[in-house]
């Protein structure tokens, strides 16, 4: 039965939603109140260079997203590692170490690199493997792992300081966007477990090629206005009423709906949302929070690394990502530093970031000591994912609201997954399979993805 859908919001949840609904046959409206598609996955440009607002990876295990590239017609505008390898960098080390997947396993796959592993201890080295089997039965569902904080779990089963920063919080502050010592036990089992505890692959690591607008945005409005979706950029909604079962989304041009997709960060939908539409306290959205992320953009006169990537340990770099090709930049190379859980740097001036990354990047680059600067500036999202505290999960909804004909969806609804481009896919995937007459999809596995 064809149904008049609106979706609010034009982020990957947004985006899914609006696909799923068209493919159905459904009459679909997106209101986005940008001029673009892609919600926090964007570009601009600056001085002739593409430049992402941050940097976004996603795991060979993110058949969601994976699918969602297939349906926007792209995966050959992303790399997919055939294996896991990611080096290491640290001040105190001449030359990287490797956290490679060998042929075994899981979780046997990384055995012989974390035995391997220079920046820890043998006894770190050692007990990590305990933790790990330990990890592997948590069950990231219980309440009691929502409660309480994956530091208190790790320090319980053995793990040092040392390993949980050098270690466990390499992964952990990347993809939960928060330090072990912050983040709900629940989520980070998620992570842990489908990504690194049970498929050898599944931590298998994929980054864009392009700029974001040419992945996302660009994409998906082509693919939208291709399934019969009204797409409607730089609209935005002021209210939702309900009246004789039909909906109407306040706008500078109202829409009448059957249903209300409403993928939109935490404030608007507390905004948006009639009274009583979810069972959370009206001020859930100040509950759950949000947690920061930099990024720092510095582009070399000359080339500085040949490595695609790395991650750093013994330093204030976290993740930093080659963006030469994506960008455009055609003299030089351009490096962009990913610094996720960045309360302390999301309000220090451009000036003070540059003392204090710029040394460190060199640190960790002896090449790139003699190389001149020719840019160097800073991006932020102060409010880039929902904060994944323990008690989060009280305070993510489901798709289904207690209002007829009103489903929600966003990274911050209750996915069982952090605040990812992975949980934006499934969060709309479950508000369009919401809808009556909207069969629900079965992601696969990941195939023509390039490596």
């Amino acid at each position: 039965m064809t149904q008049r859908v609106a979706v609010v919001g034009g982020g990957l949840a947004g985006i899914t939603a609006a696909l799923r609904c068209a493919d159905a046959g459904h009459r679909v409206t997106l209101l986005e109140s940008r001029n673009t598609l892609g919600g926090l996955t964007h570009s601009f440009t600056r001085d002739g260079l593409d430049v992402d607002n941050g940097q976004h990876v996603f795991l060979r295990c993110c058949t969601s997203y994976l699918g969602l590239l297939r349906r926007l017609g792209v995966t050959g505008r992303v790399h997919l590692q055939p294996r896991l390898e990611i080096p290491v960098h640290s001040p105190k080390r001449r030359r990287p170490v490797w956290l490679r997947r060998n042929p075994l396993p899981a979780p046997l796959h990384l055995a012989d690199s974390v035995l391997r592993y220079g920046p820890l201890g043998l006894g770190d080295r050692m007990r990590f493997a305990g933790a790990a089997l330990a990890l592997k039965s948590v069950d990231p569902a219980a309440p009691s792992s929502d409660r309480r904080t994956f530091g208190e779990w790790l320090q319980a089963h053995g793990q040092s300081p040392d390993a949980i920063r050098k270690l466990w919080d390499l992964v952990g502050i990347a993809t939960l966007n928060a330090p072990a010592a912050k983040a709900s036990l629940g989520l980070a089992a998620t992570v842990f477990q489908v990504g690194l505890l049970t498929a050898a692959d599944a931590a298998d690591l994929g980054w864009a090629t392009v700029p974001l607008r040419r992945l996302h945005g660009e994409p998906a409005l082509a693919k939208l206005t291709e399934a019969g979706v009204d797409v409607r950029l730089g609209t935005k909604v002021t209210g939702l009423a309900r009246a004789e079962g039909t909906w109407r989304i306040g706008a500078d041009e109202p829409v009448e709906a059957d249903h209300v997709v409403l993928a939109v960060p935490p404030p608007v939908a507390a905004r948006l949302l009639p009274e009583g539409a979810v069972r959370l306290p009206p001020d859930f959205a100040d509950g759950l929070g949000s947690s920061p992320i930099v990024n720092v953009h510095v582009v070399f006169d000359r080339k500085v690394t040949s490595a695609p990537f790395f991650a750093a340990v013994d330093s204030p770099v976290q993740w930093v990502f080659d963006r030469t090709a994506s960008s455009g930049l055609t003299r030089g190379q351009y490096l962009a530093i990913s610094l996720s859980a960045a309360d302390e740097e999301i309000d220090l001036p451009v000036r003070v970031l540059r003392e204090r990354m710029l040394p460190a990047l060199l640190d960790l680059l002896p090449a790139a000591r003699g190389a001149g600067v020719l840019d160097f500036f800073v991006t932020r999202e102060r409010h880039a994912t929902f904060a994944p505290a323990p008690g989060c999960a009280g305070l993510r909804p489901p798709a289904r609201t207690r209002v007829p004909g009103l489903v929600l969806a966003g990274a911050w609804t209750a996915t069982g997954w952090p605040a990812t481009m992975e949980g934006a896919v499934r969060s709309g995937e479950a508000a369009a399979q919401a809808v009556p007459g909207t069969p629900a999809g079965v992601p696969g596995r990941p195939e023509g993805i390039p490596a």
